[in-house]
């Protein structure tokens, strides 16, 4: 006799949910079961969250039923806190474990360090960043043993080797997963389901984001296949009708192999010759040289004797640990901070555009339509023959019906980062250099930035911790590694892990109290002299760079608010002189800190 199968952890049955008048989950139906690990995606705003708050119980359906296994223990990390602000980090994590107790486990040491070994365990979590609370909720999550984790980005402020170790973890639990995660990578290394949210349904498929993609390929053809039988059924009927029965002949069918057929006779994302002879077009032969180029702040050397080129049509990713000095590296390659050694060589023809990781403000209250026509009414983009109008411009980056007419202050915040590229792109630069372009963004729309870099015949250089956009985008990945030297990684992001891994590169942890080890708990940590650190120190200098990031945060506040002043007195001109005067001494502190806070990093490091 066949043995039941065991019932699901979590079922929806019919259920539908809504905001005002959209609805956003039309009488879905699904479980999830013990082992399960799905992945979650969607656009933004399509119901990804929604879904994950009803299968935590966070949210009750207009329609239909949610119901949980009988003594579930569930998990769920939600886009929001509830940390106690009063609370140390360690007390919200731990509780009222001693540090030995934890220390000896090394499930519990391996959270601590991967997601909080640069936070001061002693600080309290009002004191602490946006992202710095994100990593504490995490790590409280992953210590407690639950049937059930169900995660709404977790990604969101980890680097590359923070994802990487998660992914890892995640895996290694029993129980199940649920989790929402623009990280392309991610979906691949740990889910063994996909469910696409769009148009109020829940669509499942089988393997990660790379199986999901391939499966939805084939979906699409099959569906075109029957439309166009749909569309010839009655001129065949017509022909049968006119010419009589005819002679009977075999059918052709469409065959398939796997996944092997629906990329066979597919080019390349780029064609990199023609690229290559666009960009040497508009740019000339040279673009940034840099020819032994030295730099340090203080004590600390952060660029020695560095020999760079960077050359038309190259695109660049660019790994290191923060604080390393990839920022500074930039810098210096484009000219905003002079080496105190050596030559630095731009093109005559170089036009540098930068996406940074915060968005500029403009008029909220102006659509997306007025917005770009006031800029520019048409305009020629890079890989495209003529000039395209304002409308054909937002078209090409998702922006279409009523989109158009949309407030900027209503769009989403992947919304606003596809206007912000758009802006930039209207200058029409030759040299782009993005700085985190991923966040906020779902991956649909990140298939489309993507999409739009394969035909940009300029320099990409971008810096992400999202490893399948490194690797999507760039063709060569660079590390610094923070000890002067830039250094090319010919096998990309996993040379760069593994040398995290093997110590090659220097991944700055919290002083002696973040990640203590229990006394002589291997043979070899018993014979070890003990290291000559002055714990003291070490830890005053970490005192001093979480004092220097909350004044940084704070500084990063106010310039927000000075830019909303400025877009408030745009017709003041006496008012948008004092503005600016202001936004100057605020640049001028701003790199004073972060002068500091290199030269408190250099002490927390010795």
């Amino acid at each position: 006799m066949a043995a039941t199968p065991a019932p699901n952890l979590v079922n929806l049955e019919g259920v539908s949910k809504g905001f005002g008048t959209r609805i956003l989950l039309d009488k879905v139906s699904l479980g999830v079961g013990r082992g399960d690990r799905v992945g979650v995606v969607g656009r933004n705003g399509d119901g990804k969250s929604t879904l994950l708050q009803l299968l935590a119980r966070e949210q009750e359906p207009d329609d239909g039923r949610v119901t949980q296994n009988r003594d579930l223990r569930l998990g769920y990390l939600g886009q929001s806190d509830d940390l106690d602000p009063s609370l140390t980090v360690s007390k919200a994590v731990l509780g009222d474990v001693e540090t030995y107790t934890w220390a000896a486990d090394p499930r519990a040491r391996s959270v601590m360090e991967h997601l909080l070994g640069e936070i001061d365990h002693e600080a309290l979590i009002g004191t602490l960043s946006g992202g710095e609370r994100r990593r504490t909720s995490l790590a409280r999550l992953l210590l407690t043993d639950v049937d059930l984790l169900i995660l709404d980005e977790p990604t969101n402020h980890l680097d590359i080797e923070a994802v990487n170790w998660l992914a890892a973890h995640v895996v290694d639990r029993a129980g199940a997963l649920i989790v929402v995660t623009h990280d392309r990578w991610f979906l691949d290394a740990v889910c063994t389901e996909t469910w696409e949210v769009q148009n109020g349904r829940v669509s499942s498929y089988e393997g990660g984001y790379a199986a999901y993609v391939l499966a939805k390929a084939e979906r699409s053809r099959a569906e075109q296949v029957m439309e166009g039988k749909r569309q010839n059924l009655l001129k065949k009927e017509l022909a049968w009708l006119r010419r009589g029965a005819p002679a009977r002949t075999s059918k052709p069918k469409f065959r398939i192999d796997a996944a092997n057929a629906l990329i066979e006779n597919e080019p390349a994302p780029r064609d990199k010759l023609a690229l290559s002879l666009l960009a040497t077009s508009r740019l000339g032969k040279d673009v940034f040289d840099a020819e032994n180029v030295s730099l340090a702040f203080g004590d600390r050397v952060m660029l020695d004797h560095v020999t760079f080129r960077l050359g038309p049509a190259d695109r660049i990713g660019l790994l290191g640990p923060n604080g390393a000095g990839k920022t500074t590296f930039l810098k210096v390659l484009t000219g905003q901070l002079a080496p105190d050694s050596g030559l630095v060589k731009q093109g005559k023809t170089v036009r540098i555009a930068n996406l940074s990781q915060t968005l500029d403000e403009v008029d909220g209250q102006s659509t997306v339509l007025k917005h770009i026509t006031d800029i520019r009414r048409t305009a020629a983009l890079a890989g495209h023959s003529g000039e395209l109008t304002s409308s054909q411009l937002l078209e090409r980056f998702g922006f279409t019906g009523d989109k158009l007419t949309t407030r900027i202050n209503d769009l989403s915040g992947g919304e606003r980062r596809r206007l912000q590229l758009l802006r930039i792109l209207l200058d029409e630069p030759n040299v782009l250099i993005l700085d985190e372009p991923t966040n906020d963004l779902d991956v649909e729309t990140l298939t489309v930035l993507e999409d739009f870099l394969d035909s940009w015949p300029g320099v990409v250089v971008v810096v992400t911790h999202d490893r399948y956009f490194l690797e999507r985008v760039s063709d060569m990945v660079y590390t610094i590694m923070g000890d002067g030297r830039v250094r090319h990684l010919p096998r990309g992001v996993e040379q760069y892990l593994d040398e995290l891994e093997s110590g090659g590169a220097g991944r700055r942890v919290a002083p002696s109290t973040s990640s203590p080890q229990p006394e002589a708990s291997t043979p070899a940590a018993a014979a070890a002299p003990a290291a000559p650190v002055d714990a003291a120190a070490a830890r005053a200098a970490k005192k001093d760079l979480n004092r220097i990031e909350r004044q940084l945060s704070k500084l990063a506040d106010t310039e927000k608010k000075l830019h909303d002043q400025l877009a408030t007195h745009a017709s003041d001109y006496g008012r948008l002189a004092e503005l600016d005067t202001d936004l100057r001494k605020l640049k001028d502190e701003r790199e004073e800190l972060e002068l500091a806070w290199l030269e408190a990093a250099e002490r927390a490091e010795s």
